[in-house]
């Protein structure tokens, strides 16, 4: 079970001075390329004494300040981030032979920013938000649907929803972000951006 990848030379002279001009370029091969959801991306968080944990997540925006995602924050990742905010992204482009690989720093979005997102959503998700307890236990998917069929009830098709108090976005601030490509024999291109106080550095790693 192991793949000999088959694809250009990455170099330094082909990046942007950003990575996040970078990551604009690699997303959009991976969206014109028919990759299935390329928005999905693992997040992984950890406890204060290193306990890790990840779950695939949509990347729902990028800009030059970060990657945000929307989730609640009572949730296990979202209790993690309160205790310590340091996260790691994947963007697992395995058909491209691609990923993406991201450290930095969480913080919660503004919550008019949070609203305007959420009124986006289909009427569905809207009401899922408010059934699901994310993370906490539940005694049987009975009880969820039941929960559902009330919200349905009380917010009927066409009624605004308001937004969740905990529910809300998170941004993840850069500290530093590795473009890997695959080639043959494991002779890998990872090139990693790391902040500085100067702006970015580029800096090569081995395979």
């Amino acid at each position: 079970m192991r793949e000999q990848y088959r694809s250009t030379p990455l170099l330094e002279t082909d990046l942007a001075a950003d990575p996040m001009d970078q990551f604009a370029r690699w997303f959009k091969d991976a969206a014109s390329g028919g990759l299935h959801e390329p928005n999905a991306m693992i997040v992984s968080t950890a406890t204060p004494d290193g306990r890790p944990s990840s779950r695939t997540v949509l990347l729902k925006q990028y800009d030059a300040h970060g990657f945000v995602f929307y989730t609640n924050y009572d949730s296990r990742k979202g209790r993690e981030m309160a205790a310590n905010p340091y996260v790691a992204l994947l963007f697992p482009w395995h058909p491209l032979a691609r990923q993406v690989i991201v450290t930095g720093v969480a913080a919660r979005i503004g919550r008019d920013e949070t609203a305007a997102y959420f009124r986006s959503r289909p009427h569905g998700s809207q009401l899922g938000a408010w059934a699901s307890e994310q993370s906490s236990v539940i005694g049987s998917r009975d009880e969820l649907l039941r929960r559902y069929e009330e919200l349905a009830t009380r917010y009927p098709e066409g009624e605004q929803v308001p937004a969740p108090p905990e529910w809300g976005g998170y941004r993840i601030e850069p500290q530093t972000v590795e473009f890997w490509q695959g080639h043959e024999n494991r002779l890998h291109d990872r090139l990693r951006y790391v902040r500085t106080e100067s702006g970015w550095k580029v800096e090569r790693l081995s395979p």
